[in-house]
């Protein structure tokens, strides 16, 4: 699928034309993360993403029950306009679903949260490779050993993505992405997998395997799916989600996040 603004894919989510991952849609724009929490747990979610910028870069939060993200993206509706969603009670993954009908409330607050794939155009641009959008697949994802900060009732291990490059390449992309750190920065960890508890990068615990190529190595970024390994360790009664990989399209450019810690509001 081609499309050239972040607006377009929204649509597209909304009117159920597009239920697939978003790497590599509307280059150039920011990609977010989901997380919908109730309002007697939005302070200690809000104090786990401060406590946890890597993997949990704030871009915008909501009022309780609205579902307008009204820095990153005004006039859309966090409910209808993710491509997939996910529902967590308790820790447990209840449903996958296409939209948050059944599942919204008054009492909800949600935050988004930066994505890697804001700046995979800058990486692209720069002639870094990127092996899930060269074979199709949604890129792979795995827990790690690295444990997060706890905050209130959220505590549990950081998930990472995982892009294969070789060292040169790596020292490349680390430079490039240390620009974004609302888009999680620069790499985790680059190298033996095994050091921060991956033990097969064949089995990601979300998305796709890739091919990892003679003379490269696996570099790992910080990862807004954290969340959700979070929740099956903290059991919230209730955590919506999008489905990994399955982003919410911002109407924010790449470069307006270049150099910046925090949006204002």
């Amino acid at each position: 699928m081609s499309t050239s603004t972040g607006a377009e894919v929204r649509r597209l989510a909304r009117s159920g034309g597009w239920r697939g991952p978003t790497p590599g849609l509307a280059p150039g724009y920011a990609q977010a993360n989901l997380v919908c929490v109730p309002r007697d747990l939005a302070f200690d979610f809000m104090l786990f993403c401060r406590r946890n910028p890597r993997p949990c870069p704030l871009l915008d939060v909501t009022d309780p029950g609205d579902p307008e993200p009204k820095v990153v993206a005004p006039g859309a509706d966090l409910r209808f306009d993710v491509p997939r969603y996910r529902a967590y009670r308790y820790g447990e993954l209840i449903q996958e679903c296409d939209d948050l009908t059944a599942w919204w409330r008054d009492d909800l607050v949600a935050f988004l949260l930066g994505c890697s794939f804001t700046f995979e155009n800058a990486l692209a641009r720069a002639g870094v490779p990127l092996r899930h959008l060269e074979q199709g697949r949604n890129v792979p994802m795995y827990v790690t050993s690295i444990p997060c900060t706890p905050a209130g009732a959220f505590q549990g291990p950081m998930v990472v993505s995982m892009r294969p490059l070789t060292p040169a390449q790596a020292e490349q992309a680390s430079m490039i992405c240390s620009r974004y750190p609302l888009a999680h920065g620069a790499p985790v960890h680059v190298g033996d997998p095994h050091k921060i508890g991956v033990r097969d990068l064949g089995r990601p615990d979300y998305g796709d395997a890739v091919e990892i190529r003679a003379g490269e190595v696996p570099v790992f970024w910080a990862c807004g799916v954290t969340p959700q390994a979070v929740a099956t360790r903290a059991r919230p009664p209730l955590l919506l989600t999008h489905a990994p990989g399955h982003m919410f399209l911002t109407d924010l450019l790449d470069g307006e996040l270049e150099g910046k810690t925090s949006l204002s509001a």
